[in-house]
């Protein structure tokens, strides 16, 4: 017989480094997707290509290649990352890349009346961005942002290639030891399902409490 409870653990701890990848990640997603996304949105033409740049090219490339090229290739130019630091690098590049254009697309659809409003109010492009436009596109932001986050979680599995011990890099190690599949990547299975949850209940628990903040704005 077996003692899954070491086998077990094994994977717990590897689903604390998922976590944390999943969350540093998602952090830079974040700035990514509203540096790149605001950026399309510029007055200057540099500033506007170089946010194209960005975004087309880590929709156009493979996460595979951007995370092996983060870990392998940059050490070349002097730049070491650790697998962690790599790994939050790529996932973060990327999905901050699809996270730009949900900004963008937000902004833009803001009705033209609360841009006229801004003016009379005297507000200065800056001002009207951070005080009125972007907390009303924030809230149309969030439940793609939700689906963004749950992305990363499971885009997190590619990390086992450089050899991150995350859950799914250990449930391959107690799969090689014990020769049983079925308990290691079912325990995966259903720890990826139950972080996807709690991301998806806290985007919509935000959703709600953001909603009822902008209910004067809005009427």
């Amino acid at each position: 017989m077996i003692d899954w409870s070491g086998y077990l653990g094994l994977i717990l701890q590897g689903a604390v480094v998922t976590v944390e990848l999943t969350v540093m990640g998602s952090a830079l997603a974040l700035v990514m997707a509203f540096v790149a996304g605001l950026g399309r949105l510029s007055r200057f033409w540099a500033v506007r290509a170089l946010a194209t740049t960005y975004i087309e090219f880590f929709r156009g490339t493979s996460i595979f290649v951007q995370l092996f090229w983060a870990y392998f290739v940059l050490p070349f130019m002097g730049i070491t990352l650790t697998p962690l630091q790599a790994g939050v690098l790529a996932l973060g590049l990327n999905v901050g890349a699809y996270g730009a254009e949900v900004v963008r697309g937000a902004v833009q659809s803001i009705g033209r009346e609360q841009y006229e409003a801004c003016v009379a109010l005297n507000l200065g492009r800056w001002q009207a961005m951070r005080h009125v436009i972007l907390p009303q596109a924030f809230l149309l932001m969030l439940p793609t942002f939700g689906n963004n986050a749950i992305e990363l979680l499971k885009a997190t599995a590619v990390v086992s290639l450089i050899s991150l011990t995350d859950m799914t890099f250990q449930a391959q190690v107690v799969r090689a030891q014990t020769g049983n599949t079925l308990v290691p990547f079912t325990t995966i299975l259903i720890l990826y399902f139950a972080i996807a949850c709690v991301i998806s209940y806290g985007m919509r628990a935000l959703e709600r409490r953001m909603a009822r903040g902008l209910d004067g704005v809005r009427s």
